[in-house]
Parts: structure tokens; C-alpha cells; sequence
């Protein structure tokens, strides 16, 4: 079996090449982008815990370890709506999940 080279590409080409990959890609760096918004509102000793999930609408999802850090995440919630909302996002409401068996 004779096998055609193909050269590789990077994730960047094969997003331009996929719009639904590419879109992914837009979620994440989105997500990530929230996050960073918002980590100087978190504990310092609680940011390790705390991972940018989904936006779906005007609601935006965190991934959390623990149901500690979880009920930390509730209460600071309302001042983490009102930074994204300052910084142009348009949240409502942050959902927490919290991670099991990680």
C-alpha cells in the first residue's frame, strides 16, 4: 500500500479550512478571554480550581474542583456578572458546575 505524503498543517490552517472548527476555537478563546476578566475577583489559593467553561447566550458556565470552591464561586458570583457585563460581555447569570472525579 502506498501511502501519499501529505504535509502537515497547523491548527490555525485547518480552523480556516473548517468553519465549525474554527467557531469552536472563537468559544474557547472567548471563554478564556471571561476568565481572565474575572480572576482578580477569585482567591488567589482558589484560581488553580476554577477552569472557563461554555457561553451559552447570556449565560456563561465555570468548571470547578470541589463543591468548596463551588459555593465560593456562588457567592462571588454577582460581582463576577457585573465585571463581565463592565467589560462588554453580555452575562446574566454564571452557572457553576463542579467537576466529579478529577
Amino acid at each position: 500500500m502506498n501511502r501519499r505524503s501529505v504535509p502537515p498543517f497547523t491548527l490555525q490552517q485547518a480552523a480556516e479550512g473548517s468553519p465549525t472548527l474554527a467557531s469552536l476555537i472563537a468559544r474557547a478563546r472567548d471563554a478564556n478571554e471571561r476568565l481572565r476578566a474575572v480572576e482578580g475577583l477569585i482567591p488567589p489559593a482558589m484560581r488553580p480550581a476554577v477552569q472557563a467553561g461554555p457561553a451559552e447566550g447570556d449565560v456563561w458556565c465555570l468548571l470547578v474542583n470541589g463543591s468548596a470552591a463551588a459555593a465560593k464561586l456562588r457567592q462571588l458570583s454577582p460581582m463576577l456578572v457585573s465585571r463581565l457585563r463592565s467589560k462588554g460581555w453580555d452575562v446574566n447569570t454564571i452557572r457553576i458546575k463542579v467537576q466529579s472525579g478529577r
